[in-house]
């Protein structure tokens, strides 16, 4: 678990507080600071290992909060706003490394924000709640592009919508005849990014999946997309 407000222990170095977890499973010391050691290198902390965390700004106390959460292999990461005390600046820094962390480490994270564009921005599938219950779940682009109820679509509305929604969401199906030698885009590029590329070209795009077309974007599609987010 990796906690909104550090949670780290003051009088123990960085390198112990990522171990800690570790030292309450029984590991031994040499043990456990080895792989403490691997672990801050993972974040980018191995320098300051000797430390203190007061010695430490905001960013690098929560890089050693993410250490100590992945020191102990968990099957499950469970961020509980863990970004909210942060200034925005390191707060996008700190999504990036999110990010990064499982693409690189494969572990399953259920990260828990109020913040909608930090949810869109790391979510493959989002969970939005009301009241203690589930009013929709989907990926980002079913809550954006397809809010269940009045509630998640006042929640979305400002969220420009080319910026989320994918060729997915505005492709067709080829018309029989219709050529198809037009550029290419993976169908998970954003309408936003296939905008100048739409706009430079005399055919419309072709949707790619796997190598294979599997739908039409033309410049109607697009612009359309962009009238309803305007409206």
């Amino acid at each position: 678990m990796v906690f909104q407000h550090f949670g780290l222990l003051a009088h123990r170095r960085v390198v112990d507080n990522v171990a800690f977890g570790l030292e309450v499973q029984g590991m031994g010391k040499s043990e456990r600071l080895v792989r403490a050691t691997e672990v801050l290198r993972l974040v980018g902390l191995e320098d300051a290992a000797n430390q203190f965390p007061d010695q430490l700004s905001g960013g690098m106390q929560q890089r050693v909060g993410l250490a100590r959460a992945f020191a102990v292999n968990p099957q499950v990461m469970l961020y509980d706003e863990p970004f909210s005390a942060l200034d925005p600046l390191i707060r996008r820094d700190m999504q990036d490394e999110v990010r990064r962390l499982q693409r690189e480490t494969g572990k399953t994270m259920v990260f828990i924000t109020h913040d909608l564009a930090e949810a869109l921005r790391l979510g493959d599938r989002i969970a939005m709640m009301r009241d203690g219950a589930i009013v929709q779940l989907g990926t980002p682009e079913d809550i954006v592009g397809a809010p269940a109820n009045d509630y998640v679509a006042n929640f979305v509305r400002d969220v420009p919508r080319s910026h989320v929604l994918t060729l997915r969401w505005v492709m067709r199906e080829p018309e029989p005849g219709e050529r198809t030698d037009g550029p290419r885009l993976d169908v998970k590029t954003t309408i936003l990014q296939a905008i100048r590329v739409a706009g430079a070209s005399e055919r419309p795009v072709c949707a790619v999946e796997d190598g294979r077309i599997v739908g039409i974007v033309d410049r109607d599609s697009v612009l359309r997309a962009i009238a309803g987010e305007e409206a």
